[in-house]
């Protein structure tokens, strides 16, 4: 059966999994680039991101390669795609990766702002959704054709799904950061009474590896 996931999902100590004030120079916010450590050392990040060849073959990487397993489609909130906010100004921006983006499938942008699909390099097609996170998983599910849809994030992206209790699997890397400020995930959420729970952890030294899943 098709699964609704979050993988490879890294937070800093304090809940944080991005920094303030994105921009073209700090994408993941002001801070947030030291969360990832744990990941851009990996094989899979150097050939799916980087292209290139190399990389560690460990319990990180493990965790990594995993993320990118039977994926069908994938759903982004619009600040994964880009840092423009508002109206889109032109056909411009075409997301952070380059002509060849390391999704290799259909992934759905959520939007309040129409824009027609984009088609890149290696199979991705943006496609930009406009009436809110159920139509974006109906058309990921649709797209996907049986095969799981992944939650790329941000934090609000997955937020809005766990809130309606939609994701099935979650694994998130804990980095041995603290941003002090961000995005939460966890603020205001009761992951208990929502029916999450979790099911396994294993340590690194650049991140704790912790997989949640609804009862």
């Amino acid at each position: 059966m098709s699964k609704l996931r979050v993988n490879a999902f890294t937070l800093s100590l304090d809940g944080y999994g991005a920094g303030p004030d994105q921009d073209l120079q700090n994408p993941l916010g002001v801070g947030g680039e030291s969360l990832h450590k744990w990941f851009v050392d990996t094989r899979t990040f150097r050939e799916m991101v980087l292209k290139k060849d190399g990389g560690t073959n460990d319990i990180n990487e493990a965790f990594a390669a995993r993320s990118f397993e039977n994926v069908g489609a994938w759903i982004l909130g619009r600040n994964m795609f880009g840092p423009i906010r508002g109206e889109w100004p032109d056909d411009s921006w075409k997301g952070w990766w380059g002509d060849n983006p390391p999704y290799h499938v259909p992934v759905f942008v959520l939007t309040h702002h129409e824009r027609a699909p984009i088609t890149m390099e290696g199979g991705t097609t943006f496609h930009f959704v406009t009436d809110g996170i159920h139509s974006a998983l109906e058309q990921a599910k649709a797209a996907a054709d049986g095969k799981d849809v992944r939650v790329g994030g941000g934090v609000a992206t997955i937020r809005q799904y766990l809130q309606e209790k939609l994701i099935d699997e979650m694994h998130l890397a804990i980095s041995p950061v603290l941003l002090g400020k961000g995005e939460n995930l966890f603020a205001g959420l009761d992951m208990v009474k929502l029916g999450y729970q979790c099911s396994d952890q294993v340590a690194t030294a650049l991140a704790t590896h912790v997989v949640i899943k609804r009862g």
